[in-house]
């Protein structure tokens, strides 16, 4: 079974249980986690146990719980993967993130498998061809726009839920197209060890060596927003809605889900044909704020074709929301007046307050400086802050301009129960031949019967029983459900101590939660087509990052001829595309043809030459294919990672065990 075409899915990342309890408390239909090995976050891993609970705990409001096994995997990993993708089942997953196409090879259970963004999806024919290779949901790539999102939709087998990345940190790369981490390091990006190349500062060269751009972060982009987009992404064929983030802390996590939990409820409540694709409603002690949480600010990216200003190119750190300027500067402190307001205190447009605690950021010679505050006080229309001693106040002159990246008293709030999610139910009490009857019915249909034998007394004061026993049947607590309704049906009006009516409403309420967990559909692995699907090309370069026998052979079987070795592999030894990206430095600076087209004086002047980027000793050339509007960053891998083993996590007995690819010929048709 996979999502339901009416249902929308909020699906929150999670760095641990604890932080994945929190999102589904915040909201979240689903959350992913990494677990022991085999995530692409290798820094954000979780043992099955933990996992196993929070699976139990989710599932008691409908949400689903998926994990990230979604590295390429070396021939001597495909065993352990098999015995864990079984321990992760028995623990009741509901769907696993995957890359490696050598997974549906294995002999595993009919768990629900999710092609992760990694698989590169961004067109029609590759989403059409995992729609039918035996994938319940389809992780899109981020670079696409609502056009090409509505292509897909209409080309894919409709029972399979297309999901998109609609907040958090972007790469630059195609995913699973980047591998300057592996090229320089030897940290494969696609194993889960990125070092972040794209993070670092870059000098942009032209053709003929003049700098067009110095010491600039210029493969970092901005962070992803799609909160405007909402209702186009589900008009284009959206069902799933992805935050990214299994690296972030709880704070972010609860603020983020909370934030589209409200957009996408204001959504449901307008289009009653679509539903949540879990239970609940969630109330919060906090107004989401976006602003506040980790972002190197917003960009809705390629979603509305593409712009300009997509980058971070100034710093790839949380500079924080502008606050106010500085008008004062002393020894050791500064005074500051505060613009604007902000929400998120409990209450919405309130004038700015400062804290102890509070972290803040300016801009200087073209790096973020930052100090926390140690000490705040009102200076009448001012604030005076004093840093800590050691802080560096390099920078800080009147009238800079002072940002803040972390409020103390939002956190303060964050750290504390924020959210209460509760599901509805009406409760109806009956007498019977022997007793009463409690049944429970909450607002998805889910119902359950308690019954209690007791010797019936006439009550000697009717409404004041009436009453007292709707009080004590209406005290759930602190269960997952609140009460909308209580109907009391009985042939006279009894003496119900509050005994009997606690000792009925404990047992209706875990019968309740029973009847729930038996009514959770299971997430089974969806069918592929026969006769196999074929791939929508013969031949696979490198780019495809085919790094085992068992991946080899499922191209072999879906009409691929040539194959050549992962990146990963290091039979890579000249320069080749390291990174490919939509990204355009041509178009952030206007150099591209495409803009020049039409404009009179420029028109043909303007040619996609290459161009180069110098961070350090190293040098990569910059090559634009303009026709798909794509960069690709040329590099070599460095002369001791090509003679270094390929990477494995578990290396056989006497050494990793070689591939053997042949790229220049092709595959032997594999056995089915």
């Amino acid at each position: 079974m996979s999502l339901p075409r009416h249902h929308l899915e909020l699906l929150s990342p999670a760095r641990d249980a604890e932080i994945g309890r929190e999102a589904v408390l915040h909201g979240a239909d689903a959350v992913y986690i990494g677990g022991p090995s085999f995530g692409a976050r290798s820094k954000a891993e979780n043992s099955v146990a933990d996992i196993a609970g929070l699976v139990s705990f989710a599932h008691r409001y409908g949400s689903r719980i998926f994990v990230t096994v979604n590295t390429i995997l070396h021939d001597d990993e495909l065993e352990p993967a098999r015995k864990y993708i079984h321990q992760l089942h028995d623990a009741g997953v509901d769907a696993l993130i995957v890359q490696d196409m050598g997974i549906l090879q294995l002999d595993i259970p009919q768990i629900a498998l999710h092609a992760s963004t990694q698989c590169d999806i961004r067109t029609v024919a590759k989403a059409k061809f995992l729609g039918e290779a035996g994938f319940s949901q389809l992780v899109l790539a981020r670079e696409l726009t609502l056009q090409q999102i509505a292509q897909m939709r209409a080309a894919v087998n409709p029972d399979v839920p297309l999901e998109f990345f609609v907040h958090g940190a972007l790469c630059v790369a195609f995913s699973g197209n980047c591998y300057i981490s592996e090229a320089h390091t030897g940290r494969s990006a696609n194993r889960g060890s990125c070092s972040q190349e794209c993070r670092l500062p870059y000098t942009l060269q032209d053709s003929k060596g003049g700098v067009v751009a110095f010491d600039k972060h210029l493969l970092s982009m901005k962070d992803n927003d799609q909160s405007a987009n909402l209702r186009a992404l589900i008009d284009a064929g959206i069902r799933s809605f992805k935050v990214e983030g299994r690296y972030k802390d709880m704070g972010y996590v609860k603020n983020v889900t909370a934030h589209y939990r409200t957009l996408l409820d204001e959504i449901l409540n307008e289009r009653p044909e679509l539903a949540a694709a879990s239970h609940g409603h969630c109330t919060y002690t906090f107004t989401p704020d976006t602003d506040k949480t980790f972002n190197r600010s917003s960009t809705d990216y390629f979603v509305n074709e593409r712009k300009t200003d997509i980058g971070a190119f100034d710093a790839p750190a949380h500079v924080g929301s502008k606050i106010g300027t500085v008008t004062r500067v002393g020894a050791g402190w500064f005074e500051l007046e505060t613009v604007g307001t902000e929400r998120g205190h409990g209450s919405d447009d309130a004038p700015i307050v400062l804290a102890n605690g509070d972290g803040l950021t300016w801009m200087h010679k073209r790096e973020v400086k930052g100090a926390q505050a140690d000490v705040v006080k009102r200076m009448g229309n001012a604030w005076r802050v004093t840093p800590q001693a050691t802080a560096d106040l390099s920078g800080l002159i009147v009238g800079t301009e002072i940002s803040r990246n972390r409020d103390h008293l939002w956190e303060q709030i964050l750290a504390k129960k924020s959210s209460d999610r509760r599901i509805n139910v009406a409760v109806s009490f009956a007498d019977t031949a022997h007793g009463f009857s409690l049944t429970l019915q909450d607002e998805h249909g889910a119902s359950a019967t308690a019954t209690i034998d007791y010797v019936k007394d006439p009550a000697q004061n009717p409404a004041l029983a009436e009453t007292s026993l709707k009080q004590n049947l209406g005290k759930f607590g602190t269960s997952l459900f609140a009460v909308t309704d209580i109907n009391i049906a009985w042939s006279q009006p009894w003496f119900v101590p509050a005994s009997a009516a606690n000792a009925l409403r404990r047992d209706a309420i875990e019968k309740l939660e029973a009847a729930r967990l038996e009514n959770m559909p299971t997430w089974t692995r969806a069918e592929a087509v026969t006769p196999a699907a074929q791939y929508p090309d013969e031949q696979l370069t490198y780019l495809a990052n085919v790094y085992n026998q068992a991946s080899r052979d499922f191209y072999a079987q879906h009409g691929v001829k040539m194959v050549a070795a992962a990146y990963e592999a290091h039979t890579e030894a000249g320069e080749v595309p390291v990174m490919v990206t939509k990204h355009c430095l041509r178009w952030s600076f206007n150099l591209c043809p495409k803009q020049a087209k039409g404009v009179q004086g420029v028109q043909g002047q303007v040619r996609a030459e290459p161009m180069v980027l110098i961070s350090g000793k190293d040098k990569l050339t910059l090559k634009f294919d303009c026709k798909p509007c794509e960069m690709h960053v040329m590099g070599t891998m460095r002369p001791n990672i090509l003679r270094s083993p390929a990477p494995s996590l578990v290396p056989a007995s006497g050494g990793a065990t070689a591939i053997k690819f042949y790229a220049k010929r092709p595959l032997e048709t594999a056995a089915t």
